[in-house]
């Protein structure tokens, strides 16, 4: 008889595995994932933490119980996504500086200047970050002493993600985007929101992969709300039926 607290840790040991793991939650959340396959290969690292020999059956249970915890769309999060509307900007770049009261001060001046560019700031609590169209980055770069300049990168790209209102009052929504694009591997260079609006920037290599990601969680909270609303009225029917007949 196996006893409790066993199972349980076995749970908890696989649970973290995969949380480090988004190649097997992508693989779960989207049930293409073999669950032997998965208990076999975590098999060995939950041994070497647990410092015993486990079952591959009691892995390949725990395994199959972590599968709920990695649906990306749920509740209202569906709703959100289903009317989200992706856009691309291209030939974007991007300068991290340090904060000093020089930099802030030309920042602000700078404001006015770009007002109809792209052009975003991010404010650490060491450095601030602009991201811009790049067509200004000399006019950008040459704003800054060369030892306050921390990082600067061309040729990027940012995926702009517009949301309807419910966005501001829904939990998660931004994860599920953040999450989509990760488990494709792809590194995401900067983000940030504003109102509705979620903007990833990354390398312009990345932006057909990205797109992919995001497109595909779309549609699949699209298809969902289908099926709810196909089945509200189908369960609807019947009722509805009886009312007339009365």
């Amino acid at each position: 008889m196996v006893n409790s607290t066993s199972k349980t840790s076995i749970s908890k040991t696989v649970q973290a595995l995969i949380d480090n793991d988004l190649s097997l939650q992508d693989a779960l959340q989207k049930d293409y994932g073999n669950y032997s396959a998965i208990a076999r290969l975590l098999r060995p690292k939950v041994q070497d933490i647990l410092g015993k020999d486990v079952k591959l059956e009691s892995l390949i249970t725990a395994v199959k119980r972590t599968r709920v915890n990695y649906k990306l769309l749920r509740g209202n999060i569906t709703k959100v996504v289903a009317k989200s509307v992706i856009n691309i900007r291209t030939d974007v770049a991007k300068i991290s500086v340090e904060k000093t009261k020089r930099n802030l001060e030309k920042i602000r001046q700078t404001l006015g200047s770009f007002s109809e560019e792209f052009f975003h700031v991010i404010e650490g609590i060491s450095a601030i970050t602009l991201v811009f169209d790049q067509e200004l980055f000399n006019d950008i770069v040459s704003m800054f002493r060369e030892k306050e300049v921390l990082d600067k990168r061309e040729n990027l790209a940012a995926v702009i993600i517009c949301s309807p209102i419910e966005m501001v009052t829904t939990p998660e929504c931004v994860l599920a985007f953040y999450n989509a694009v990760s488990r494709r591997h792809i590194n995401i260079e900067e983000t940030m929101s504003c109102f509705t609006d979620t903007i990833i920037v990354l390398s312009v290599e990345d932006v057909s992969k990205a797109l992919a990601a995001l497109t595909d969680l779309i549609s699949e909270a699209r298809k969902q709300l289908m099926v709810t609303k196909t089945a509200t009225r189908q369960s609807a029917s019947p009722a509805s039926f009886r009312e007339r007949v009365a």
